[in-house]
């Protein structure tokens, strides 16, 4: 179980030409330190359902960045900026694995005797984002030009279009009450 305040951010389309001119909301999260077990039990890979999940999820990684260059951080410190995957390098050059990245969370739960972690997010998954945590999404199909298309554009390599034709071609149904895709990375 997992959570994500989802804020009407989620579905402000993207108006500028370049994505690097849309500012992404702030959402809160909140991650049990079973579930953080759970998914490194697991080698830190998952399936996620819905792409708040994948937000989420894959915010756990970064998070674990920010903890392993700052271990002593409050909850309040830990809040996942927009564009850190995309300016992010280790400072020796090789990035946290998966499983690193879940431990740090896990360490600072521990050492914090804290039963849940409660951090935010602004993270924005777009075309050239690598995946951290999740290997198969279920999501429905979405609007144009939007955040969670994005999200999965970048899941499925930019291929999105053709999967889309095909759901338009065959009725599928779009939006929070139409159909559902099983997506892998």
């Amino acid at each position: 179980e997992i959570t994500l305040h989802v804020g009407a951010g989620t579905f402000k389309p993207v108006k500028s030409e370049e994505i690097a001119g849309h500012t992404m909301h702030s959402e809160w999260i909140a991650v049990r330190r079973e579930t953080i077990a759970r998914l490194l039990r697991h080698g830190g890979q998952c399936i996620a359902v819905g792409t708040t999940s994948v937000r989420t999820l894959e915010s756990l990684y970064y998070i674990g960045v920010m903890l392993r260059r700052r271990p002593d951080a409050t909850q309040d410190d830990l809040h996942v900026p927009q564009w850190l995957p995309y300016d992010y390098a280790d400072s020796d050059g090789s990035p946290l694995s998966t499983v690193e990245a879940l431990q740090e969370v896990a360490d600072y739960l521990d050492r914090n005797g804290l039963p849940v972690l409660h951090a935010s997010t602004q993270l924005l998954i777009a075309p050239g984002y690598t995946y951290h945590v999740v290997r198969t999404m279920v999501t429905n199909f979405h609007q144009p030009k939007s955040t969670l298309l994005l999200l999965v554009s970048a899941f499925v390599g930019g291929d999105w279009r053709r999967i889309y034709d095909y759901a338009l071609s065959h009725d599928f149904r779009f939006l929070s009450y139409g159909d559902s895709s099983l997506l892998n990375y």
